[in-house]
């Protein structure tokens, strides 16, 4: 079964072997046929999939994986990569929180959503796109948003990524792009072609000159959300 997707700009034809995967990309269903990247997907891919899991999930579980590690694959050619985060939109600008697996940062965006109600929307709360160019690091919304199925199919240009970190207290402090490096290199997908994650690399570098970054201790009590959103506004 074959169905064509817009993400991320790029018209992405998947061919696949289960209908899973198309009934999780449906809010991105292209009429375009120019395609920029083609996925087609093999018993195989997915037997690769289920080998790098601990767990024994359906076959289409790991057929989603492979097409989106397919997916990521190829995006630097574009100038684009996959990082693990939530992102979160305010006032037509992007916040992104990052964080180890399990330290919050899905809680601490709901903690934003709850605080500042219609004026938030959720980009993406777990695997959302970057796209860097001159000037300019947009984050993109993909059907890969997490177990709370929290994203819209938008795109926004990124204010800020935050480090979050627990903490007795809420406490939030400016670092330089050099501090945070060593977690974006942690947070972004590494594509399976060398020149690929070179490519990542640089773009993660580039987007250090156009992004601010911040490091949050915080306790996930609903002041966190205030105390953050106000000192990323300076």
């Amino acid at each position: 079964m074959t169905e064509y997707y817009e993400i991320a700009e790029k018209v992405i034809r998947v061919e696949s072997i289960h209908q899973m995967v198309h009934d999780l990309c449906r809010d991105y269903v292209t009429d375009r046929r120019d395609v920029d990247i083609d996925v087609v997907m093999t018993e195989e891919d997915i037997m690769r999939e289920k080998e790098k899991s601990e767990y024994d999930f359906p076959d289409a579980y790991y057929e989603e994986l492979g097409v989106y590690r397919k997916i990521c694959d190829v995006m630097p050619r574009y100038d684009t990569f996959l990082f693990h985060g939530s992102a979160i939109a305010v006032d037509g600008v992007a916040y992104i929180f990052t964080a180890k697996s399990g330290t919050g940062k899905s809680t601490h965006s709901k903690l934003w959503m709850d605080r500042l109600g219609d004026k938030a929307i959720m980009v993406n709360d777990d695997k959302p796109l970057i796209r860097v160019t001159d000037g300019c690091t947009m984050v993109y919304g993909t059907p890969y948003n997490g177990k709370h199925r929290r994203g819209n199919n938008i795109h926004v240009p990124v204010r800020a990524i935050c480090q979050l970190t627990r903490g007795e207290t809420n406490e939030i402090k400016r670092i330089s792009g050099a501090d945070i490096f060593p977690t974006l290199m942690v947070q972004a997908y590494r594509p399976a072609d060398n020149e690929m994650y070179k490519k990542t690399l640089d773009l993660m570098t580039r987007m250090t000159k156009t992004v601010k970054f911040y490091r949050l201790a915080c306790n996930m009590d609903p002041e966190a959300a205030v105390v953050s959103y106000n000192r990323m506004q300076e």
